[in-house]
């Protein structure tokens, strides 16, 4: 069961506040609402039916965020669409959409928690002092279920695509 967080990220050796509640394996994913790149307001549950893959990322203007999501819309092709591969990040959604247009990423969902932080709170991933979300992956099922979690504690660190990408992938046969 979630539980409030007293979590930080590691950010250039100094740890940083993450406000929110921590998922964890077999909770429900929370149906928070976000804003797609053209500004069109859209809730989490608008992926009912499929695996969610869904990656946060602290600003896709970033090294690391940019190679993270290029890997997870290169996995999207992969996995086909019976997966949601999403992004989340507290960019704003021209921004997001200015990545997505230079990057060729046309197979990932980009969405912005930029006007609420509503993501952030609702998984335990919004750093306070940053106003950014905190590098993570979830795998949803179908059902809304989470089925993987990773929490990267340090912010220059990379995610376990694989992993993720795997649960993924098994939950496609389900």
């Amino acid at each position: 069961m979630s539980t409030p967080t007293s979590a930080t990220v590691l950010h250039k050796g100094v740890d940083l506040k993450v406000l929110g509640t921590r998922l964890v394996v077999g909770d429900r994913m929370p149906d928070v609402e976000l804003t797609a790149t053209d500004l069109r307001r859209i809730s989490l549950s608008a992926y009912a039916g499929k695996v969610s893959l869904i990656s946060v990322v602290p600003s896709l203007d970033t090294g690391i965020c940019d190679a993270q999501t290029r890997r997870f819309n290169d996995e999207a092709r992969k996995l086909g669409d019976s997966v949601a591969v999403i992004t989340v990040s507290a960019d704003l959604p021209f921004a997001q959409k200015r990545w997505q247009t230079e990057a060729e990423a046309g197979n990932v969902i980009l969405l912005s928690d930029h006007a609420r932080m509503a993501f952030g709170d609702a998984t335990g991933t919004h750093i306070e002092a940053l106003r950014l979300d905190q590098r993570s992956i979830f795998v949803v099922d179908r059902s809304g279920k989470v089925r993987y979690v990773e929490y990267v504690r340090n912010f220059g660190h990379h995610p376990d695509y694989d992993a993720a990408v795997a649960v993924a992938r098994t939950l496609t046969t389900e």
